[in-house]
């Protein structure tokens, strides 16, 4: 539960809502996992191209959380689409970060967890199995050109940085309302 909200969150909201805005336009329909036909689809991709278990670990869980393989936020600018979310359990879904504090890819992610839990000899087949989701079949996520990429980073960015400026200007606002009338109106009463 958040206890303090930023004008930071908003933002990233807003460019999560917007990248799930075009990742159902290039899917062709709604894609809410919460619901319907998009849950549907969320729960074949646990079960049937998984088999119920974490992609990064192998573990099987009743429990798998979604994990998107290109993030979906203002770092990587990936699209909320049935190709792009693979199943992963609670230990493997805290993305590992270099030494710059940026997140590491996916692949990177994997080959560290099969390190760490002394299952190198399974990167292959855990990486083969996720490329193929990502890249081939009914949920393939979008072949995106570069330029296609480049408008969705600047269109997000952009998003971001107008939320963050209408909140700093509602709260501008709010304070010059306050001064004008609110504190006046105090002032008055005395």
């Amino acid at each position: 539960m958040t206890v303090h909200n930023t004008s930071a969150d908003a933002a990233n909201t807003a460019v999560r809502a917007f990248l799930t805005e075009v990742g159902e336009k290039y899917w062709g329909k709604i894609f809410n996992t919460g619901t319907g036909s998009g849950k549907v689809i969320w729960e074949k991709i646990k079960s049937e191209v998984f088999n119920g278990c974490c992609c990064y670990c192998g573990k099987h869980s009743e429990k798998l959380q979604m994990e998107h393989l290109i993030m979906f936020n203002r770092e990587e600018y990936g699209l909320h689409h049935p190709g792009n979310i693979v199943p992963c359990c609670t230990d493997c879904n805290k993305r590992k970060k270099d030494n710059n504090g940026k997140h590491l890819s996916w692949e990177e992610h994997l080959r560290i967890i099969c390190k760490e839990s002394e299952q190198e000899c399974k990167f292959e087949q855990r990486r083969d199995s996720i490329i193929k989701h990502h890249t081939e079949g009914d949920y393939a996520y979008p072949p995106l050109s570069d330029n296609e990429k480049h408008a969705i980073r600047v269109m997000a960015e952009s998003l971001y940085s107008s939320i963050k400026t209408e909140i700093g200007k509602s709260l501008g606002l709010y304070v010059k309302l306050t001064d004008a009338f609110v504190i006046k109106e105090t002032n008055e009463s005395k």
